[in-house]
């Protein structure tokens, strides 16, 4: 096989994951440039790909996403202020909150959190890779990469929480929702939407 058709191969499968990717760390309009100036790079170093080949695209549009912020500090704050935006909105395809009730709460507090630890918690969850990959794309050894993730998954449960409670304030709620011995025996047995957002985190 010839390495054009090795980069339309390579082009086809993982184009729509990287572009994913970049547009979860600076938004659509700056994430479509560095997905091209990602595969540029690919075609330049097409002997050096490895298999899989996602975390290292994912490694190279993380790298040129640094070097956009060291390059031009206000450009790369106003991206990704865009792709908090483009997260709080829902319009992802993936969703980190799918099968959570709640699913406006879930984003919205991921959106809260700090953008290490939505990347984290994005790659293994919306870009389906394993600690040890995922662990490559951020330059860290596998047993940092689980640490952090681990803090991460606490951290989004958390703020699950707090978001939940914000949305409905009203004294009145909150004595309409106070539990009965009964209710609360029952809400036992339920798990909360921190709980729900964190179990979908683990099974990816």
């Amino acid at each position: 096989m010839t390495d054009a058709q090795r980069f339309r191969d390579l082009y086809e499968e993982c184009q729509p994951r990287v572009l994913a990717y970049a547009t979860g760390l600076v938004g659509r309009q700056v994430g479509e440039d560095i997905t091209s100036e990602t595969f540029t790079v690919a075609w330049r170093r097409m002997r050096d790909i490895p298999t899989p080949p996602l975390p290292w695209l994912l490694g190279v549009a993380r790298n040129l996403t640094r070097e956009l912020r060291r390059r031009d500090s206000r450009q790369y704050a106003l991206a990704t202020e865009e792709a908090r935006r483009v997260l709080t909105s829902g319009a992802r395809v993936e969703d980190v909150a799918a099968g959570v009730t709640e699913r406006a709460v879930a984003l919205q507090a991921l959106a809260g959190l700090s953008a290490a630890d939505r990347e984290l918690l994005t790659l293994v969850a919306w870009h389906g890779l394993a600690p040890r990959q995922a662990a490559r794309v951020l330059g860290c050894s596998t047993a940092t990469f689980s640490v952090r993730l681990h803090r991460a998954r606490r951290r989004l449960e958390r703020a699950v929480e707090e978001v939940g409670l914000s949305r409905d304030p009203s004294p009145r709620s909150a004595a309409a929702s106070r539990p009965t011995a009964a209710s609360r025996s029952a809400a036992a047995s339920r798990p909360t939407a921190a709980s729900r957002s964190a179990a979908t985190l683990k099974e990816h």
